[in-house]
Formats: structure tokens, sequence, C-alpha cells
């Protein structure tokens, strides 16, 4: 499944801070055997190490500007947990260079370009789908590792052997989503969104995940303009679905919600949207507690596993709010001192200690997939509890990485 650009699936909804987002997904208490030396740097080393420097590519400004903040504030958080706080790997002071993407593929290409001209190895980011695609190919041109952030575009999964990825990908949100009803042969499946670019890529999205795997998908797509959306709750009631899957992004996102519990489809039928960030939580009001919830990520997910804990407390030590995509960024900063511990200035080196190597983040355990560098990864079903400021997330499961693995790609190049 591939969304690119402004319209993916779990990116569009970060671009307005009070919409739902998609997004826009097991908590382990100990590390795996040997993963403790290899996810955290030693501390020692010579004085006279060269620096290595890495680039980091987010939207410090922008429509994306609150969850580039998140991601930054992970990779900080992370950079300082995997080298002991001296941010240094094997002696070599890590030298970060943070750039402002603006939510535009053309700044973004423009950024790398510099960085990779005053000899930056390793570029790590973004949260756009559409800019991870544009930064995959320059990565293989100039044999840099690229490490992209929250981008959850399934495109960037395999496009080459440069190319890894720190967070989750749309098909393991449409994978948890179907959770919610167990084995999906011969259910009923059904897709409320707008219809627009946004929308009819998650009707695709459902199709080609679940749809695939013997579920009846359709859908109830409503105009962008539309402000009534009361007739578009009772298509829904009357379709009778195992389960609705809603893709929404916009202002109308409360009156949404007030719809479809008015017409009593929150009663009658499972319904299932993405877990976005903190500021997202009000708008679903009374409705809150009787939607289920796919999440990529919230605070306490990991079970306050040691490395999530660790997570949490760095952020807020900085004055941050660890938030959805925090672990995107913890994790990228884990990958590249992993990658530093192998080699200074040899990527091939970085890219073989990367791909297979099992460690426990701040979600659980994780790996990365040798053969297409997708990031293996437990993702959660999720209620809210509260209403308005006092909406919290409460965990109902996590999905072990297995249950929501994508199928494995060719590497493309």
């Amino acid at each position: 499944m591939t969304n690119a650009d402004r319209h993916h699936l779990a990116d569009r909804p970060s671009r307005r801070r009070s919409a739902v987002a998609l997004a826009a997904a097991a908590a382990a208490t100990a590390l795996l055997a040997g993963c403790a030396s290899a996810g955290t740097a030693q501390s020692g080393g010579g004085s006279s190490a060269a620096p290595v420097k890495v680039g980091l590519l987010f939207s410090k400004t922008g429509l994306l500007a609150d969850y580039g903040k998140q991601y930054e504030q992970g990779f900080q958080a992370g950079l300082d947990y995997a080298t002991h706080g001296t941010g240094k790997v094997n002696g070599h002071q890590i030298v970060l260079s943070e750039q402002d993407d603006t939510g535009d593929p053309a700044t973004a290409v423009a950024d790398a370009k510099d960085l990779i001209g005053k000899g930056v190895k390793i570029i790590a980011g973004t949260v756009d789908s559409g800019i991870g695609l544009q930064l995959a190919p320059l990565a293989a041109q100039n044999q840099i590792l690229y490490i992209s952030g929250p981008a959850a575009t399934d495109a960037l999964t395999g496009v080459n052997k440069y190319t890894f990825r720190s967070g989750r990908e749309s098909y393991q949100d449409i994978a948890a989503a179907g959770s919610f009803v167990g084995d999906p042969k011969g259910k009923k499946i059904l897709v409320l969104a707008q219809d627009s670019a946004f929308g009819q890529a998650n009707v695709k999205a459902v199709t080609a995940v679940l749809g695939a795997k013997g579920a009846h998908v359709s859908s109830v797509l409503a105009p962008p303009s539309a402000t009534d959306l009361t007739p578009f709750a009772r298509q829904v009631r009357s379709a009778g679905a195992d389960l609705v899957y809603v893709a929404w992004a916009g202002s109308t996102a409360p009156a949404l919600w007030t719809a479809l519990n008015q017409q009593g489809v929150l009663g009658s039928t499972k319904v299932v949207t993405g877990l976005a960030g903190n500021t997202s939580y009000p708008i679903f009001g009374d409705a809150g507690t009787k939607v289920s919830f796919l999440a990529h990520y919230f605070p306490g997910a990991g079970g306050g596993n040691p490395v999530e804990t660790a997570m949490i407390n760095g952020i807020k030590k900085s004055g941050g709010t660890p938030d959805l995509f925090s672990p995107d960024g913890f994790t990228a900063a884990m990958m590249v001192v992993h990658a530093i511990e192998a080699s200074d200035s040899d990527t091939g080196a970085m890219v073989k200690a990367l791909e297979g190597w099992s460690f426990a983040g701040p979600e659980g355990q994780e790996q990365v997939r040798a053969a297409d560098h997708a990031l293996l990864q437990p993702m959660f079903q999720a209620t809210l509890t509260g209403t308005g400021a006092a909406a919290a997330p409460k965990l109902l499961a996590t999905l072990t990485a297995d249950q929501v693995a994508p199928p494995a790609r060719t590497m493309a190049g």
C-alpha cells in the first residue's frame, strides 16, 4: 500500500492539530542477550577520534511542527540514553545538525543535499511520507545512511539498501485495526471517510490489507465540505458491518463522532480509528469511551519497560512532553548509535550492522528485518477513559510484532 505526500494514511491527520489522526501503532521488561551492548555506545575512546556528523531533518515549522517537535525531543533523549550521556560513540563525538524541512519536499531535498555536501554520512528524520520518498533515492545516490522518521508510507520499506525506518508503517496500522475482529475472513468491514484523496487512499489501504485476507470491504464517503453528517452516520448504521474503520481529518471530526454516537453506530458495531497525540483526545467528546483505537504509541503503552521509562524521563527532564511520535525519534537515535558502533565512516558497515538487529525499544522488543528493512514492532489496542481535558488512553491489548508484520518485500536497490 503506497500513499505518497500529504495524503498518506498516517501523515495527513498530523497536519491538523485538532484532527483525528490515523495513524498518521509486548511490553518488554528485559533486553535480549547481547542487546545491551548493541544498543548503547561505549563511553570510552581517545579524544583524538574524529567527530561524526549526523543530520536531523524534521518540521520545526509548518503544519507538521507539533509532530516534528515530538520526534526531535525523542531523538535527543535517545541519543543521551544510547551514549550514556556522553554524546560519543567509541570516542567519536556526534555532531548533530538540525534542519527544518517545513513539511515541504523541495526544502527537505535542498537541506539533505547541503548536509551531504558538508560530509554528513547519516541523515534521520521527517514525519512526512512525501518527503521520505524524496530522501530515500538521495541516500542511494550518495551512499549515505538514511533512517526515516514517523513517515508511514509502506513504499519506504525495501526502497533501497541505504534506507531504514524508525517507526511503523501503514500496513501495521491497518493490521492493528483488523485485529479488533480477529480473523477478517468473511467479515464485513466498512471504511467511513471523506471523499478526498486521503479518504480514498484509506479505502484502498484497508482493501489491500484486510481485503486480501478475505474481508468484504465497502465504504461510505462524505463530501469534505459536508457539515451535517447525520445522513452518513445512518448509512453506516444500516450497513450492518462487523467493523467500521473511521479515517477522518479536519475540523468536522467532533461533529462526526457526535453523529455516530447519536445514531447508535457506536453501540451497534465495533468502531475503530487511530489514536493520535495528546491534544486529540478531547475531540471525541462523550463518544470517546465507546470507540476502539489502534495505537502506534501513547505514554505507558510499553508497560513501563526500562527503555520506555528512560525515554519518558529523558524527555521530561528536558522540559518536553512524551507523545505519539516520541519513540520514533528515540529509536532513530538508538539506530544511529548502533550504526556508528560498527563504523564512523563506512556506510556499508553501518547498513550491515542494522540489518537483522534486534533490540529493546520504548514500545517493546523490535527488529530491523534484514530482507527489506521493515521495522517489526508491537502495536496496541486502546480505549479512552474520561472526557474533555480528563480524557486519557487505556491499554487494552498489545499486539506482537509478528501479529502485525507486513509481508516481506524484495529490496529494490
